[in-house]
Protein backbone atom coordinates (compact mmCIF):
# COMPACT_ATOMS: atom_id res chain seq x y z
CA UNK A 1 0.00 0.00 0.00
CA UNK A 2 1.66 3.18 -0.88
CA UNK A 3 -0.16 7.02 0.16
CA UNK A 4 -0.69 7.54 -3.46
CA UNK A 5 -3.86 4.80 -3.05
CA UNK A 6 -5.13 6.22 0.47
CA UNK A 7 -4.86 9.75 -1.64
CA UNK A 8 -7.11 8.09 -4.48
CA UNK A 9 -9.22 6.13 -2.28
CA UNK A 10 -10.29 9.64 -0.29
CA UNK A 11 -10.97 11.40 -3.49
CA UNK A 12 -12.88 8.88 -4.46
CA UNK A 13 -14.65 8.40 -1.27
CA UNK A 14 -14.51 12.70 -1.30
CA UNK A 15 -16.77 12.42 -4.26
CA UNK A 16 -19.27 10.17 -3.48
CA UNK A 17 -20.12 12.09 -0.17
CA UNK A 18 -20.50 14.75 -2.46
CA UNK A 19 -23.04 12.95 -5.19
CA UNK A 20 -24.67 11.26 -1.99
CA UNK A 21 -25.29 15.04 -0.87
CA UNK A 22 -26.54 15.81 -3.90
CA UNK A 23 -29.02 13.33 -4.39
CA UNK A 24 -30.41 14.01 -0.84
CA UNK A 25 -30.87 17.66 -2.06
CA UNK A 26 -32.80 16.24 -4.94
CA UNK A 27 -30.45 16.96 -7.61
CA UNK A 28 -29.98 14.92 -11.00
CA UNK A 29 -26.51 14.98 -11.94
CA UNK A 30 -25.18 11.89 -9.55
CA UNK A 31 -27.60 9.77 -11.28
CA UNK A 32 -26.78 7.16 -13.81
CA UNK A 33 -28.79 6.46 -16.83
CA UNK A 34 -31.22 4.44 -16.00
CA UNK A 35 -32.32 6.48 -12.69
CA UNK A 36 -32.08 9.73 -15.11
CA UNK A 37 -34.44 8.41 -17.88
CA UNK A 38 -36.66 6.81 -15.03
CA UNK A 39 -36.80 10.20 -13.71
CA UNK A 40 -37.74 11.93 -16.57
CA UNK A 41 -40.62 9.66 -17.52
CA UNK A 42 -41.94 10.30 -14.13
CA UNK A 43 -42.09 14.51 -14.17
CA UNK A 44 -43.16 14.02 -18.24
CA UNK A 45 -46.01 11.64 -16.97
CA UNK A 46 -46.82 13.48 -13.98
CA UNK A 47 -46.88 16.87 -15.83
CA UNK A 48 -49.13 15.36 -18.60
CA UNK A 49 -51.42 14.19 -15.62
CA UNK A 50 -51.06 18.05 -14.10
CA UNK A 51 -51.89 19.56 -17.67
CA UNK A 52 -54.98 17.00 -17.84
CA UNK A 53 -56.36 18.03 -14.35
CA UNK A 54 -55.23 15.04 -12.47
CA UNK A 55 -53.10 13.93 -9.72
CA UNK A 56 -49.65 13.12 -10.34
CA UNK A 57 -49.34 11.19 -6.65
CA UNK A 58 -48.31 8.08 -8.74
CA UNK A 59 -45.31 10.00 -10.43
CA UNK A 60 -43.99 11.58 -7.28
CA UNK A 61 -43.93 8.36 -5.39
CA UNK A 62 -42.27 6.92 -8.64
CA UNK A 63 -39.48 10.41 -8.23
CA UNK A 64 -39.28 9.68 -4.60
CA UNK A 65 -38.79 5.53 -5.07
CA UNK A 66 -35.92 6.53 -7.99
CA UNK A 67 -34.52 9.55 -5.52
CA UNK A 68 -34.10 6.90 -2.72
CA UNK A 69 -32.62 3.64 -4.61
CA UNK A 70 -30.03 6.39 -6.14
CA UNK A 71 -29.42 6.95 -2.58
CA UNK A 72 -29.01 3.64 -1.45
CA UNK A 73 -26.57 2.82 -4.33
CA UNK A 74 -24.49 5.78 -3.31
CA UNK A 75 -24.64 4.94 0.00
CA UNK A 76 -23.02 1.58 -0.74
CA UNK A 77 -20.66 2.86 -3.01
CA UNK A 78 -19.23 4.78 0.04
CA UNK A 79 -19.29 1.82 2.45
CA UNK A 80 -17.14 -0.20 0.01
CA UNK A 81 -14.85 2.80 -0.62
CA UNK A 82 -14.95 2.90 3.49
CA UNK A 83 -13.95 -0.22 3.78
CA UNK A 84 -11.35 -1.07 1.08
CA UNK A 85 -9.31 2.35 2.80
CA UNK A 86 -9.43 0.51 6.04
CA UNK A 87 -8.32 -2.94 4.49
CA UNK A 88 -5.69 -1.02 2.93
CA UNK A 89 -4.57 0.88 6.26
CA UNK A 90 -4.93 -2.41 8.34
CA UNK A 91 -2.80 -4.66 5.70
CA UNK A 92 -0.01 -1.64 6.00
CA UNK A 93 0.19 -1.95 9.62
CA UNK A 94 0.15 -5.93 9.71
CA UNK A 95 3.30 -5.38 6.70
CA UNK A 96 5.19 -2.94 9.21
CA UNK A 97 4.66 -4.96 12.12
CA UNK A 98 6.17 -8.01 10.20
CA UNK A 99 9.42 -6.37 9.28
CA UNK A 100 9.61 -4.67 12.44
CA UNK A 101 9.54 -7.94 14.61
CA UNK A 102 11.80 -9.49 12.17
CA UNK A 103 14.33 -7.06 13.05
CA UNK A 104 17.58 -7.02 14.09
CA UNK A 105 17.08 -7.00 17.98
Amino acid sequence: MSNADLRRLDREIQAAQKKLEAVRRGEWWPLNGSERRAMARAVAAGGYKVARGRSAGREEQRMDTTGNSAEMRLTAELNALHAERQRLITEAARAKAAKKSSGWW
